[in-house]
């Protein structure tokens, strides 16, 4: 049987926040090295088709996120099967609905979170290629980590009997219960015991169980994705839902709409695999300093952390992320300090479960903070704000080799672009210019323009805009690439 892996990039990442936004949230960020969350993630699933018969993969995004998505996959040559679009955020358990109906076969679908990271890649796929055998078999397979704290962010899953190893040697346990996240208190109890593995939120069975559990278990969910599934439609390596459909789709996940409620389904057996595999799901800025406490182009003596142009004396056990300055500290202890262009945020490094009261805070003040970073990423490159004023804006475009932006015009606003790095094909009016570094073009008011980058190299233009009202709505595009009114 084939193997299907579905990888669930649609989370918020508010608990890495000023890094994380909600138009770009911590799956793409490059927290350890080249490559983002999302990427080493699907870079992960490659060594197993030398051990298992593999699908291409399958990914489910908010639909804000979908050319974020696609372009990362493509920055690493990874032909995906289909990316499925959710309109809103509705949790685990609809989104894996939605790729078991996306599988016109039975398959055996491997949920992996795009937002996690794994150190023993080796580990991870004998492991997942032992549970391969009990979901073929009709068994759900979950796969959990052996707890090294009492740790009241993850749900708990207590082992029951044991089977024998199965033939990679990989013990595998019947699942007795599964617990949602606990007190502190009883996760003490829990890690005492030694009974209780940190629920990873990976798992396998087969197509056709997961679609019949949930027929049975959440016939809400079941029905709401059908019907958003069979009103969507395919757009490339794209599928959008029926959005009024699937907005009618309560939000639960996997483990609340049916793996905490298989008793009533007694002809299912759930087994647990212990997963040791370093396994972190880089849920918070305590877990990103953990991580690299392995890394020595990244961490002193004194067990702090850094990234970007940062400078400490008297420091200890600090992470310091700083993005677009200098970040200068002295005699910090246990802190995170972290610098966007836009935002410093500075807390004790073990009080992550507090993030949520800030997280709270902003969302009352409606901050834009919150939602975005001062660059903004578009399929084509993005921008970053420089300054603005009233009558006048400059910003820095970045457009990609081989991308340009839609061939639009505006009807309140001027614009000058000015190169400042690469090669640019300019459309204006009926004309066509080729610009290189230090040349510039004046774009009228409601004159069609676009701006294109043909070169192998990025394209980098200062555009200064003057006018009235300078809002990102004055946009009138006639010709896009990416498919955008």
């Amino acid at each position: 049987m084939k193997l299907c892996p579905v990888i669930l990039a649609g989370g918020s990442g508010t608990r890495l926040w000023p890094l994380s936004r909600q138009h770009y949230p911590k799956q793409f960020l490059r927290l350890f090295g080249e490559h983002s969350l999302l990427q080493a993630t699907l870079l992960r699933i490659r060594g197993l088709h030398e051990r298992l018969d593999v699908l291409p993969t399958l990914l489910v995004c908010n639909e804000v996120h979908r050319f974020v998505v696609q372009e990362q996959a493509a920055a690493i040559d990874e032909a995906v099967q289909s990316i499925i679009l959710e309109p809103v955020g509705r949790n685990t358990a609809p989104a894996l609905t939605l790729a078991a109906l996306a599988q016109e076969k039975d398959t055996v679908l491997l949920m992996l979170p795009a937002d996690h990271s794994i150190a023993d890649v080796e580990k991870f796929e004998q492991t997942l290629a032992a549970g391969m055998a009990y979901a073929e078999a009709g068994h759900i397979v979950t796969f959990g980590i052996r707890p090294t704290a009492a740790n009241t962010a993850y749900g708990y899953i207590k082992k029951g009997q044991r089977k024998a190893p199965s033939a990679g040697g990989v013990d595998v346990f019947l699942i007795e219960r599964f617990a949602e996240k606990p007190d502190q208190q009883t996760a003490e109890r829990y890690c005492a015991t030694r009974d209780y593995l940190w629920n990873s939120g990976m798992f396998m069975l087969r197509t056709s169980l997961w679609r019949e559990s949930v027929r049975q278990l959440a016939p809400d969910i079941s029905a709401a994705c059908q019907a958003a599934w069979t009103g969507g439609r395919a757009e490339g390596v794209f599928y959008h839902l029926d959005n009024d459909e699937f907005e009618k789709c309560p939000a639960d996940s996997v483990d609340y709409a049916v793996l905490e409620r298989l008793q009533e389904l007694q002809a299912i057996s759930a087994y647990v695999i212990p997963a040791d595999v370093a396994w972190s799901d880089v849920g918070s800025w305590d877990a990103v300093w953990s991580q690299g406490q392995g890394d020595p182009a990244r961490c002193d003596e004194n067990k702090n952390v850094m990234a970007g142009d940062v400078v400490l004396h008297g420091c200890s056990n600090t992470l310091v992320q700083a993005e677009s300055r200098l970040v200068a500290a002295l005699g910090c202890d246990n802190l995170a300090v972290i610098e966007t262009a836009d935002a410093v945020m500075v807390m004790d490094r073990r009080g992550s479960q507090q993030m949520t009261h800030l997280i709270g805070i902003l969302q009352q003040q409606n901050r834009e903070e919150l939602r975005s970073s001062a660059f903004t990423h578009r399929p084509w490159g993005g921008y970053e704000s420089i300054q603005s004023a009233p009558g006048y804006q400059v910003k820095r475009l970045l457009v990609k080799p081989g991308k340009k932006i839609s061939l639009q015009l505006h009807h309140q606003r001027t614009e000058h672009w000015v190169i400042v790095k690469g090669h640019a094909t300019v459309t204006c009016g009926d004309e066509v210019h080729e610009l290189g570094v230090n040349e510039s073009i004046y774009i009228e008011v409601g004159t069609k323009h676009r701006l294109a980058n043909n070169a192998k190299q990025d394209l980098e233009v200062i555009e200064v805009q003057i006018g009235g009202y300078l809002g990102e709505d004055d946009i009138v595009r006639f010709d896009d690439d990416f498919g955008r009114a």
